[in-house]
């Protein structure tokens, strides 16, 4: 057996596994889906748990939450359980800032449902320096049933490719 080559961390020619996409290698009208993903008991308290939202409708399992059947999870943990995916796939090591967020909330989202989303690119524009570009996508998140649970426009700088100079 062989001793491998060594490594030079400063290789760029080497691909790196689960680098997101450059604003180069999207265009307007262009569709992508996340994977899809179970909410659990421990995603709700562990939320909670982090960010303080000690609402009577989350942390009490046996309140009357009124119009809401089940067990409700906050929107915001929604919206970072579908961030999550987005940053893991499609801006990892690309994404440099989330610049406006606009949401809306169509339905609850209950501990057990499972969501996923689809990310719609609305607009690119390339900014004047260092080959960035601002993305706008719409993002819609459905649950196991097909039905739109939530909808947020995002806009994003991201990164381009560099050897272009764009």
């Amino acid at each position: 057996m062989t001793t491998p080559a060594p490594f030079d961390p400063r290789d760029t020619a080497l691909p790196r596994l689960g680098q997101g996409f450059v604003w180069q290698d999207l265009s307007v009208g262009q569709r992508l889906r996340t994977y899809r993903r179970t909410v659990t008991e421990t995603d709700l308290v562990n939320f909670i748990g982090v960010t303080g939202m000690l609402e009577a409708i989350f942390i009490d399992a046996s309140h009357d939450g009124g119009a809401i059947a089940g067990r409700p999870v906050p929107a915001a943990l929604t919206y970072t359980l579908i961030e999550g995916f987005i940053l893991q796939t499609m801006i990892q090591g690309t994404g440099l800032a989330m610049l406006e967020l606009v949401q809306k909330i169509h339905a609850p989202v209950l501990v057990g449902d499972s969501i996923e989303a689809v990310v719609e690119v609305t607009g690119i524009r390339p900014t004047s320096k260092h080959g960035r570009a601002v993305v706008d996508s719409r993002i819609t998140v459905f649950n196991q049933h097909g039905r739109c649970v939530m909808h947020y426009d995002a806009r994003r700088l991201l990164a381009g490719r560099p050897d272009t100079g764009a």
